[in-house]
């Protein structure tokens, strides 16, 4: 087994299994290692991955699954994990990178797995500007909110906002109004990755809106910019009979 870091979230499960796999395998310290398997769910994939862009060190990770759902993850399974690392099969996945300004004035630039997602903070709804590539598209978009979402992140909380999911490697964004008042019709759009997309909040002392990069939150936001962040791609390591492809594409035939 090449050189191998484990880390572990701190629910009873997952400090039970990386016990018995610390019993069982030899590892290497994460400054020494090649790869990583991350023990948990979803949720606890993305803070690896998240600590990973922010230490600059970015290295595959195989998940297993000791969460709730575990889309990101593989079947938790003690016995052969060499053989299992042996095998994997990489995807690729490229992050956001939001950029706010707040209403005061500070700047703030974060990156995103999932999605980055703009939110009213107040009962009044949010009136957006939104630009793409500096072009005007939509001059008062008036919502709860929207949310830009990459390939991995389109079964998240993009799909719970009745946004399309997008097959991964299909170098597209989701641009997704949540709750959307007016324009009426409005349901969003599907863009090429490397669209600049640029909203801007109107009204922002009336109307308060925070910016969130997956877990991340910004308040009082007056201004964001969203791109997709290529620099820095990650990559997840899967069974090859639990391919995310394959999972991301059959999630539109559930009802």
């Amino acid at each position: 087994m090449r050189p191998t870091a484990l880390v572990a979230s701190p629910t009873p499960p997952a400090q039970v299994a990386e016990e018995e796999l610390r019993q069982s395998y030899d590892w290497a310290p994460l400054e020494e290692a090649e790869q990583v398997v991350a023990l948990g769910g979803d949720g606890f994939m993305l803070q690896t991955l998240h600590a990973m862009l922010e230490r600059r060190c970015i290295l595959p990770v195989f998940g297993m699954n000791l969460g709730t759902i575990g889309f990101l993850m593989n079947d938790w399974r003690l016995e052969g994990l060499p053989e299992r690392l042996a095998r994997a099969k990489p995807f690729r996945v490229s992050s956001l990178t939001m950029t706010a300004v707040t209403v005061d004035g500070e700047h703030c630039r974060l990156p995103a797995i999932n999605e980055v997602s703009l939110l009213r903070e107040t009962r009044q709804t949010a009136k957006l500007e939104v630009t793409v590539n500096d072009r005007i598209v939509l001059p008062e978009l008036v919502c709860d909110g929207l949310l830009v979402a990459t390939p991995a992140g389109s079964t998240a909380y993009n799909l719970s906002a009745q946004g399309p999911i997008l097959p991964l490697g299909s170098a597209l964004l989701a641009l997704t109004p949540i709750s959307p008042f007016r324009p009426r019709r409005w349901r969003g759009a599907i863009l090429p990755e490397k669209t600049r997309i640029g909203i801007r909040v109107l009204e922002a002392d009336k109307r308060p809106v925070s910016a969130v990069a997956d877990q991340r939150e910004v308040r009082d936001v007056a201004e964001v910019q969203v791109q997709i962040d290529h620099v820095r791609d990650l990559t997840l390591l899967f069974d090859p009979e639990h391919a995310l492809d394959d999972r991301i594409t059959m999630e539109q035939f559930i009802a």
